[in-house]
């Protein structure tokens, strides 16, 4: 290591802590990044690199790429493979960070924490038959989601850099490796909890708790682990209905894809809806719907029963009474997440107040969309047009008079048409993610090493409520376009 390559590092501002690492040894493994042909920096997050207080300047000159391989490692790095164990489209089995590692814990100027992990950076002692690796589409389509996620105001992981090794990944085909550097506010899931009631480790449940607690739930009293259920229960439930509010399809709602933190974890076979369907899955691996669009709230909540489940030893001394306090928090579920959800699309209509009859009054503009196999985003943002407010946008007779509903709904709030535009407006946005457009630009980036669509895509997304130049980014795909597939890799 050249002292030119150390000094470069030690400028670029790292600062990394490792308080994971001081939990109970039962939770990580020691784990190396393996070594890497050669280092290429594809993609690089300037603004989120001076977020972590790292400098981009110094991070993007050519000798530091090697730093998101693994190749190199930053000052103060213990790199580590994180341990978990999930419930994997509802059969239970052990995990952990199978081509993932866990460098260590960026602290902010402003004192935040964040996890900065390799991904897809070679096995680890949890691999079993994978070989740890990573292509370069897939690693590029999680810095995509992700960061529209984070514009779109959606907690979610994001993407510090993509870099490509110079080897070759086998799978179907062969493909480009690449290894994506994720920043989390932290990897802990709920099946991390499961794996040390899995043990039957008290001590190690306990440990979890408290660090969990202290680092997401700071203001929670100590030992309150019942606050801290109800605290994590209200993060997923604002979550998923942030999730259905912009036609998000997370894909693979496993319980180690459920983080305690409250953000979106895990790109691989997520999707957003074009045509409103309630039931669409996008997935080719869930053929019975169980991560379906609407399905996607009751699954939260089921995931949650897991947590309490593998809480049960801290909830209370006395085992019944702890499955009693457990399924009375669960029973709030329904209702937290109901009052998340229409809060959400109260403002894509540009509601201001409540009125009991809101859920039904939304929901008759949904069947509406779903009979006639109306665009999501696209209708939404229709609405979002001061001439939709005077006149209907859609010359159908059930949909004029939901309108004339809609009419009288606002009319019954102080606000006026310039208060309800900018609402709706905030809340409805007019580029996203489109399966069709992310899909071209990952062709290009991995067959002909254009990464020009990507960028152009990358741009449109990071900025989802300005109106674009052209409809390149807002238009659905093409009338009779195949059935859109995805599928786990990332």
């Amino acid at each position: 290591m050249s002292a030119d390559f150390l000094e470069s590092s030690t400028a670029a501002g790292w600062k990394l802590d490792h308080s994971y690492s001081r939990l109970p040894g039962l939770f990580f493994r020691k784990a190396a990044p393996a070594p890497v042909r050669s280092s290429g920096l594809v993609v690089f997050n300037d603004a989120l690199a001076v977020a972590l207080g790292l400098d981009p300047e110094a991070l993007r000159q050519p000798d530091q790429a090697a730093l998101f391989t693994g190749n190199l490692l930053p000052p103060g790095a213990n790199p580590i493979a994180q341990a978990y164990a999930g419930h994997q489209f509802g059969h239970f089995t052990t995990l952990g960070d199978g081509r993932a590692i866990l460098l260590g814990e960026q602290i902010t100027p402003a004192g935040g924490r964040f996890d900065i992990q390799l991904k897809g950076s070679g096995r680890t002692a949890f691999s079993r038959g994978g070989d740890g690796l990573a292509a370069l589409g897939p690693m590029l389509r999680e810095n995509l989601i992700s960061e529209a996620m984070h514009a779109l105001g959606i907690p979610t992981t994001r993407s510090l850099a993509v870099a490509t090794t110079g080897q070759s990944v086998f799978r179907s085909e062969e493909l480009p490796g690449a290894v994506l550097t994720r920043v989390a506010a932290s990897h802990i899931r709920v099946g991390t909890f499961q794996w040390a009631a899995a043990h039957e480790d008290h001590d190690a449940l306990l440990a979890l708790a408290d660090h969990t607690r202290r680092r997401h739930f700071p203001d929670l009293a100590e030992d309150s682990h019942l606050d801290f259920f109800h605290a994590a229960m209200e993060r997923q439930a604002a979550l998923v209905a942030k999730w259905l509010q912009v036609g998000f399809i997370h894909g693979v709602m496993n319980t180690d894809n459920m983080a305690l933190s409250g953000e979106t974890i895990d790109y691989g076979p997520c999707a957003f809806l074009d045509a409103y369907h309630s039931d669409t899955v996008f997935s080719s691996i869930d053929h019975g719907g169980r991560y379906a669009y609407a399905q996607q709230p009751s699954i939260a909540r089921w995931n949650l029963a897991r947590l309490a489940e593998a809480m049960i030893p801290l909830l209370h001394d006395d085992g019944k009474r702890a499955v009693e306090l457990a399924n009375e928090a669960l029973h709030q579920f329904q209702g937290i997440f109901q009052n998340h959800w229409l809060d959400g699309m109260r403002a894509k209509l540009g509601i201001h107040n409540c009125e009991p009859d809101d859920l039904a009054f939304i929901q008759r503009l949904l069947d509406w969309m779903q009979e006639n196999k109306q665009d999501f985003t696209g209708t939404f943002s229709t609405l979002s047009r001061a001439a939709s407010l005077e006149a209907p946008a859609f010359p159908d007779p059930v949909f004029t008079d939901w309108h004339a509903a809609w009419q009288s709904r606002l009319a019954r709030q102080a606000e006026g048409p310039a208060e309800v535009l900018r609402r709706m407006r905030s809340a409805n946005p007019r580029v996203i993610p489109r399966n069709h457009k992310v899909e071209e630009a990952l062709s290009a980036a991995t067959l002909h090493a254009d990464l020009a669509p990507f960028h152009k895509l990358l741009a449109a997304i990071t900025r989802p409520y300005d109106e674009p130049e052209d409809d390149e980014f807002t238009t659905p795909p093409p009338a009779g376009s195949p059935r859109y597939r995805t599928f786990c890799g990332t």
